[in-house]
């Protein structure tokens, strides 16, 4: 559960972590556009390359970024199973297997290279999307700064009566709290497991019935916090953006505008290299 990359902040001194956190929220945005423009093979080398350069350059352990993706492991694999069964091409690579289902319904299964390289590309393009958004937001931006940045670049909604700094605050204060709730999860089953639970053996049904007990201590803890926070936040006479200083003003600068221009250039050239049709092209 400590793997999970949303909200945890890692403290270096990298360049993406002296950026400006508008500017790495606007590059979040266009990397996302940029994983969805890839279709061939040259386009995720690419793609692939590009969160191999962000990793090194926030300077964020690699052990840390291999931890967030080992979640994603079920997924990665039920989306390869699906892509590598259910995509029909022109090049078969196995003969056909028939399976029986019911009366005379048969489920052929038969694997295309196609299915192989949309598999490969999915994964690619899931674990490119993890690493780029968490290194970018996650990992090299504080919560504060997250705040002010989508504050900031949403203000012009606050002409139509948008609250954009209480959405601002709730979205921050919902990523600072992932991580916490998972180490309350972990202390609660681990209290649950020293009592004699057992949540690994059994079938499903069993498993999700001996989550109860975690459950219930879950929801209380989360609204004993949420009762704290915001105790606190009356304490200290907050009422919302109206009338509030800031400690950091933020500015952007010449470093931030050249890599969100980087960025655009970068997707201009996935936009051109799908063009090329080198080993494989999604359809």
């Amino acid at each position: 559960m400590k793997s999970i990359a949303f909200g945890q902040y890692y403290p270096a001194n990298s360049p993406i972590h002296r950026m400006d956190p508008r500017a790495k929220v606007i590059l979040t945005v266009l990397y996302i556009v940029c994983t969805f423009l890839c279709r061939n093979t040259l386009c995720f080398a690419a793609l692939l390359l590009s969160a191999v350069f962000l990793t090194v350059l926030s300077r964020v352990p690699i052990g840390m970024i291999l931890r967030s993706i080992r979640p994603l492991i079920v997924i990665l694999t039920f989306t390869s199973l699906i892509n590598v069964f259910m995509t029909k091409g022109e090049r078969l690579l196995t003969p056909s297997w028939e399976i029986p289902l019911w009366g005379a319904h048969v489920w052929r299964i038969r694997i295309f290279a196609e299915g192989l390289w949309n598999a490969l590309f999915m994964v690619v393009r899931i674990v490119a999307l993890l690493i780029g958004t968490s290194v970018l937001l996650s990992y090299t931006t504080t919560p504060i700064a997250l705040t002010d940045a989508l504050e900031r670049l949403f203000s012009p909604l606050k002409k139509i009566k948008v609250p954009v700094h209480d959405i601002a605050m709730m979205t921050t204060i919902a990523l600072r709290f992932i991580p916490t709730l998972m180490d309350e999860t972990q202390r609660i089953m681990n209290a649950q497991k020293a009592r004699g639970a057992d949540f690994t053996s059994g079938g499903l049904i069993k498993r999700a019935k001996a989550l109860l007990p975690v459950l219930i201590p879950l929801l209380v803890s989360a609204f004993n916090r949420a009762y704290e926070l915001a105790s606190a936040m009356e304490c200290r006479c907050y009422h919302g953006g109206e009338g509030r200083t800031r400690l950091k003003i933020l500015h952007l600068r010449v470093s931030d505008v050249f890599a969100v221009l980087l960025l655009v250039a970068f997707g201009v050239g996935i936009f051109f290299l799908n063009r090329v049709g080198i080993l494989y092209t999604m359809k």
